[in-house]
């Protein structure tokens, strides 16, 4: 099984570690910066027991007869077109797209070509401590690796992530699991940039009532215009007072989870993020005018 992971980030790094120390023919497409530190001293990252060097080949270029078994397109949103298009004429049969967007799936196979799109999001999160990877899976109940379905192909895909040892998740409908969770990470991220004390937000709690109702909000806003809430946790959103989502999202933001999978997230990638943001709420505004 051979498998391209193009993007060198924080998860395109941590997932090609994974899968690469599972046994897997692992190669990581890398530019810039982080193409210049993986060449230097190679895949590094940090581990229960020390900091360990991942067995994968770094390479600058895809060429067309590169066939891999499945690329792992690991990009910010606004690279997403970019890369679709330079993967147009490679033969590799099923590209795995592990990014934030709320665009339709059929806009990128015009790009990429037809039946080769397996919608994904990651379960991970994490940092650079120099040039060595500090990163980790997000617990199996809160998000695993989550992917949608392409004609058969998500079953080798679930194989290869079973064999790593990552938690997933298949669902049906991975456009609406997408919206469903914008609408909860898109406050959670706004509440960072408005905070006086970002590493410190969970303690403001103006700061987590607002971000509270806003989430609250954003899920009765599309109950109400006929979208199905995915997972059907996040309908605890509309069960929970605002009070108590808001002293359970301040005990999260404090957290070591908070850290490692929002608060470094956020404040790595807020050109990202507010683009996601006015994505978001566009796509609300569309829904609402259309009921």
């Amino acid at each position: 099984m051979r498998i391209v992971v193009y993007g060198a980030g924080v998860i395109g790094s941590f997932y090609a570690a994974l899968l690469s120390k599972a046994g897997f023919d692992v190669s990581v497409y890398a530019r810039g910066r982080r193409l210049k530190d993986l060449r230097a001293g190679g895949l590094t990252y940090k581990d229960k027991d020390g900091v360990h060097k991942a067995e994968v080949t770094v390479i600058d270029r895809l060429d067309a007869g590169d066939r891999y078994d499945f690329v792992f397109l690991t990009v910010r949103e606004d690279q997403i077109h970019t890369a679709l298009t330079e993967l147009r004429d490679n033969v590799s049969p099923t590209i795995v797209t592990m990014a934030n967007s709320l665009e339709p799936y059929d806009v990128w196979e015009t790009l990429c070509g037809q039946g080769r799109i397996l919608p994904a999001f990651p379960g991970a999160g994490g940092g650079f401590d120099g040039s060595v990877l500090d990163a980790a899976l997000t617990p199996r109940l809160v998000q695993p690796t989550t992917f949608g379905r392409l004609g058969g192909r998500e079953r080798d895909l679930a194989a290869i992530f079973k064999k790593a040892g990552v938690p997933y998740q298949i669902v049906g409908d991975m456009h609406t699991w997408q919206i469903c969770h914008l609408a909860m990470v898109v406050p959670i991220a706004d509440a960072y940039y408005e905070a006086d004390d970002p590493e410190h937000a969970g303690n403001d709690s103006v700061l987590m009532r607002r971000t509270a109702r806003r989430i609250k909000e954003n899920f009765q806003s599309l109950r109400h215009c006929g979208i199905k809430l995915l997972p059907g946790k996040m309908h605890v959103f509309l069960l929970l007072p605002t009070p108590l989502i808001a002293f359970v999202l301040g005990y999260v933001y404090r957290s070591r989870f908070g850290d490692r999978f929002m608060y470094r997230h956020s404040l790595k990638a807020p050109e990202e993020m507010h683009r996601l943001h006015e994505q978001f709420y566009q796509y609300l505004e569309g829904l609402k005018d259309k009921t």
